[in-house]
């Protein structure tokens, strides 16, 4: 409007298309293309000298003024930009097979090497894990159509309930559509104002969000660090309900709740113990029955939440196994139950299967514990950094960088090994990482894993990335100049341009 080359429109006009759409985006040039696109549809208001083509613009004011969905995309779209620019938007690669250790993927020749997926067990595509599927589906058909208590509950569901309760030695289990959901379910409907609850800082997002939903006085310890949980747990003494609640197995880092210390915690103050057990159930522990087992402490753990979307066939759903009095609660209460179409057939038909197999025979878990520990061994000699506990297939490779975790993994998909870089928000900042997933489908006689540890050396090599010990090195260099330097930003100056040259 300044420039007056607003041929056609009025004054007035051309101070409302300033006031209302130009001047709150006047700082961020993409997010005002955007809504310029976006409202005038076609009618460009370029910046400099706000020329218009293809329409006139006293129509274009007049959209500019009265349509605000653009302005929201420009919003949305800016937010956009600043994570491609900041190297972690994520790409949904589109696979053509089954789920395997061997998949097919779209736009790309035969198949790649998966060490991605949570298909810890192998049974994704396990035939009679599939036929007892097919089998659900004849017998009991595609859906219910229902929630569970008005007519959504089959026999097929309360076997694979009974099921659930006796894998984890507990009284009773209800079903969910996902994890998630019971998650969201356990904390609002068992805590009130009078409760106190205690969550690990690390915990996944969805007990995170349980907790939000909850009315419980709410603290946050630091991770796995059990001095600061106890001292909280002084602190609310006089809670009616105290409930500690943990992930089994930390989905991010790979690495394990103490819960022998969290259940003598729970003992000593009277409170008790929620365990989030999607990353161990059916595959972590000598016979598969998750952390409690791996930790010894079996029987002393109140609360499991756990999925059927991981290690038990890869397909969905989720579940609480309590005491028959929790149970029965969250069947009166628990919103996403209440609230939401029942599991279909063919998935219960399908886990109902597989809590037989794994019940019956354990060798799928010695296989995956095997893997694990060869493959852990292969990179740590390779020079890699693997985080993680030692026995569980959550196999981490710290990159740090979030951009150079990105391309690392992009440039091993080209050379047939399917990874992923995880980044912020996922993880903090800082600590991107590349997260590989071990498999009991994956073995030794094929070249599974000596081609991905083959892969990450020749990637890691080539200079895609640093090596974070080399940027450790270099920090501690960069540290030793510090005090010279009083002023924060001559330091940062430093320490990049240290960086920079070296690894240039």
């Amino acid at each position: 409007p300044r420039s007056k080359s607003f041929t056609g429109t009025s004054e007035s006009e051309c101070e409302q298309i300033y006031q209302t759409t130009i001047r709150p985006y006047r700082f961020y040039p993409r997010a005002m293309s955007s809504v310029l696109y976006n409202n005038c549809r076609g009618a460009a208001l370029v910046l400099r000298g706000f020329r218009t083509t293809n329409r006139p613009l006293s129509n274009a004011a007049r959209c500019l003024a009265t349509n605000t969905g653009g302005a929201v995309n420009a919003i949305v779209a800016e937010q956009l930009s600043g994570i491609k620019d900041a190297g972690t938007y994520k790409v949904e690669r589109v696979i053509t097979s089954a789920q395997s250790a061997h998949i097919g993927v779209a736009n790309r020749e035969g198949t790649v090497i998966n060490f991605c997926a949570n298909n810890y067990l192998g049974l994704a595509n396990n035939q009679q894990v599939i036929d007892a599927a097919k089998h659900a589906l004849d017998t009991h058909g595609n859906g219910l159509g229902s929630v569970r208590f008005i007519c959504g509950t089959q026999d097929i569901h309360k076997e694979l309930e009974a099921k659930v309760a006796k894998f984890h030695d507990l009284d009773d289990s209800i079903l969910y559509a996902s994890c998630f959901d019971a998650n969201a379910a356990i904390f609002e409907t068992l805590l009130t104002p009078e409760d106190a609850v205690f969550s690990d800082e690390l915990n996944h997002a969805s007990i995170i969000d349980g907790i939000r939903l909850c009315k419980a006085q709410k603290s946050r310890y630091k991770h796995r660090d059990m001095a600061d949980l106890e001292q909280q747990l002084q602190a609310k003494a006089d809670a009616r309900i105290k409930l500690i609640a943990t992930d089994g197995v930390f989905s991010m880092d790979g690495t394990v709740a103490p819960l022998q210390d969290i259940c003598d915690l729970a003992d000593k103050y009277g409170a008790l113990v929620f365990i989030d057990e999607c990353h161990a159930t059916g595959m972590f522990g000598a016979t598969g029955r998750g952390t409690p087992e791996f930790c010894g402490v079996e029987g002393r753990v109140d609360i499991i939440n756990s999925t059927m979307g991981k290690a038990l066939g890869g397909a969905m759903g989720g579940y609480t196994a309590a005491s028959r009095e929790i149970v029965d609660l969250l069947r009166q209460r628990a919103r996403p139950y209440l609230f939401s179409n029942t599991l279909p057939p063919a998935v219960v038909g399908a886990t109902n299967q597989v809590f037989d197999m794994i019940m019956e025979d354990t060798s799928l878990v010695t296989k995956l514990s095997e893997n694990v520990q060869y493959f852990t061994q292969k990179m740590t000699d390779a020079g890699f950094t693997v985080g993680g506990d030692p026995s569980h297939p959550i196999c981490p490779i710290h990159i740090g960088d979030a951009r150079h975790a990105t391309e690392f993994a992009d440039e091993v998909f080209q050379k047939g090994v399917f990874v992923v870089g995880f980044s912020f928000p996922v993880v903090p900042k800082g600590k991107a990482r590349i997260r590989c997933q071990l498999s009991a489908a994956h073995s030794f006689v094929s070249p599974c894993t000596t081609t991905c540890v083959d892969e990450f050396m020749e990637i890691g090599g080539n200079g895609v990335i640093y090596c974070e010990r080399i940027a450790e090195w270099a920090n501690r260099v960069v540290r030793m100049h510090v005090q010279k330097f009083r002023d924060v930003q001559c330091f940062r100056i430093l320490q990049w341009s240290w960086l920079t040259s070296f690894f240039s």
